[in-house]
């Protein structure tokens, strides 16, 4: 019971040093505080043995924080880049209306909605709630009841189906 309050005294006099500590690697203190609990299950979930092996405690706890979040980051590299792809995109000029160019954007407009129709309910409303309404993979994971992750697995191919459907097209 002491080993434990000492402990647990050892987080919480650390925790916010360490969420500092993984914020900047994972990108917000959300995902830093997700991060620093995963690092104090896995500390308290190591025997007795494996703990009384631990020269340095806090140390030890800034080491798996750091190895965490960087596995979290590594995670995260897909989705951050495809918003960053997003940006980049509605900054570049609007294109002339040509009436040839609105033709084939309309008939790949049509081609994706097809596609997208195909899709299992669960993968199009990722899609659409990405895609249309803006919203993260994280807010995706929430309103579905799915991982993070999956959510990113379900937009991927989602947008994986689409383009192969234009492919076939011709567009």
């Amino acid at each position: 019971m002491k080993e434990a309050r000492h402990q647990l005294d050892l987080y919480l006099s650390h925790r916010n040093a360490l969420i500092d500590y993984a914020a900047p690697i994972v990108g917000d203190r959300e995902r830093a505080e997700d991060v620093v609990q995963e690092a104090w299950l896995r500390f308290t979930g190591a025997s007795i043995e494996q703990r009384s092996g631990i020269a340095q405690p806090v140390s030890y706890l800034y080491r798996v924080v750091r190895n965490l979040a960087i596995d979290v980051s590594r995670r995260l590299a897909p989705e951050m880049r495809g918003e960053e792809a997003d940006a980049i995109l509605s900054l570049a000029p609007a294109a002339s209306a040509d009436p040839e160019a609105c033709a084939v954007q309309r008939d790949e407009l049509n081609v994706v909605l097809k596609a997208l129709e195909e899709l299992p309910e669960r993968a199009r409303r990722a899609f659409e709630m990405h895609r249309f309404h803006d919203k993260t993979y994280s807010e995706i994971a929430r309103s579905l009841g799915i991982s993070q992750g999956t959510a990113h697995n379900l937009v991927s191919n989602a947008v994986a189906h689409c383009m192969q459907r234009l492919m076939d097209s011709g567009s």
